[in-house]
């Protein structure tokens, strides 16, 4: 699953739970399904509430953190190889080398990515996923939408998501089990990215007026920050 770097998947549920159906339309020109986008956020609302978050919650009390910690890390080294694609995709050489070094240095001295060695020996972890290589090529990211189960997205990204899918060679090893493999992951992937992000989501759905609203720029921000891989927008600055 390409995006659950970036979050349409993972991200997508854990900003779930801050939705709601009760704020007026925002006239976004950018959302014009708003009310349907807000109905399926409703409807992931209820699902977090009575599925996934009691579950999140069960899991930190139950699993100790240098458990929970390992299961992170294992995680997020299976998504090398789909980075390490988007990186080349991009032209990002520099980073797909360090896609490669992490990858190769978790899976054998970090005893298959359960310590994360990478990071301290100089090789940071960045997200990379065919969405945003998209973004990078030019593809614009309107109109945004919202996707049951899978959150906010939009049409770039979902195409990109799905492309992630088809592009992760894990999913290839044994063609008979892709089916529970891909579900057992992405189970596994949403659960520790809803317990490692509990604190900040309870403290957006306690602060955020439009809850909805919020959702939707935080995720039109972050995915903006991936495509420029952090550097600063400079399109809207006055000229000198």
């Amino acid at each position: 699953m390409g995006l659950r770097t970036a979050t349409v998947f993972g991200l997508g549920l854990l900003l779930a739970g801050c939705a709601d159906n009760t704020a007026q339309m925002t006239s976004d020109p950018n959302d014009p399904w708003e009310s349907w986008n807000r109905k399926v956020l409703s409807m992931n609302m209820s699902f977090d509430h009575a599925v996934l978050k009691p579950t999140a919650e069960a899991y930190v009390s139950v699993v100790p953190e240098p458990a929970r910690n390992g299961l992170h890390n294992f995680l997020t080294n299976l998504d090398s190889p789909v980075i390490f694609a988007n990186d080349l995709l991009q032209g990002e050489f520099e980073l797909a080398g360090e896609t490669l070094g992490r990858f190769g240095l978790n899976s054998t001295a970090g005893l298959a990515g359960l310590i994360d060695v990478a990071t301290p020996a100089g090789l940071p972890r960045h997200a990379s996923d065919f969405g945003q290589t998209l973004g990078v090529w030019g593809l614009g990211a309107n109109p945004y939408l919202v996707l049951p189960l899978l959150g906010p997205s939009n049409p770039r990204d979902f195409v990109g998501y799905v492309a992630d899918t088809f592009m992760d060679p894990l999913n290839y090893v044994g063609i008979r089990e892709i089916q529970y493999w891909e579900m057992g992951r992405g189970a596994a992937v949403i659960i520790d990215q809803r317990a490692g992000n509990m604190e900040m989501l309870d403290q957006l759905d306690q602060s955020s007026v439009d809850k909805y609203a919020t959702m939707r720029s935080l995720y039109r921000q972050y995915r903006d920050a991936h495509i420029r891989h952090g550097q600063q927008d400079v399109k809207d600055l006055p000229n000198m």
